[in-house]
């Protein structure tokens, strides 16, 4: 399992890449590895406020509908509209392919995020549990 290690992470398999007041998001390889192929990607709207934990975006495989929730407040600033056309991009190369980018209004909750070693092993759990 790929987990680079200049993101954040969240318990709900969402990364984020933090550039300057900025943060591109989007899921995890944990994730796109146990939602299989992916058909289609429902994008947040530019300019749209949002809080932390709240759902912007929707990723559709074949196997299962899933929400994408937000690991900040703030407002989506562009979406990845190439996902729109070829969703499976993020079966390629899910770190490489975001799904939108937030204008971070308060920094401070980027303190409850993983770190990529604190992920890896949530993500090692989550596994043990699967297998129970």
């Amino acid at each position: 399992m790929n987990i680079p290690n200049d993101l954040l992470y969240t318990n709900e398999h969402e990364w984020i890449r933090v550039n300057g007041e900025q943060a591109y998001l989007g899921i995890t390889d944990f994730a796109q590895h146990h939602l299989g192929d992916i058909v289609f990607v429902e994008l947040p709207e530019p300019d749209a406020e949002i809080s932390v934990g709240e759902s912007i975006a929707v990723v559709e495989s074949v196997k299962a509908v899933s929400s994408v929730y937000s690991p900040v407040t703030g407002m989506v600033t562009e979406n990845n509209e190439e996902l729109e056309n070829s969703p499976e991009l993020l079966n390629e190369d899910p770190y490489a392919n975001h799904i939108a980018v937030i204008s971070i209004s308060n920094p401070d909750e980027l303190n409850s995020l993983m770190s990529p070693e604190a992920y890896a092993a949530f993500c090692a759990q989550q596994e043990q549990e699967e297998e129970i």
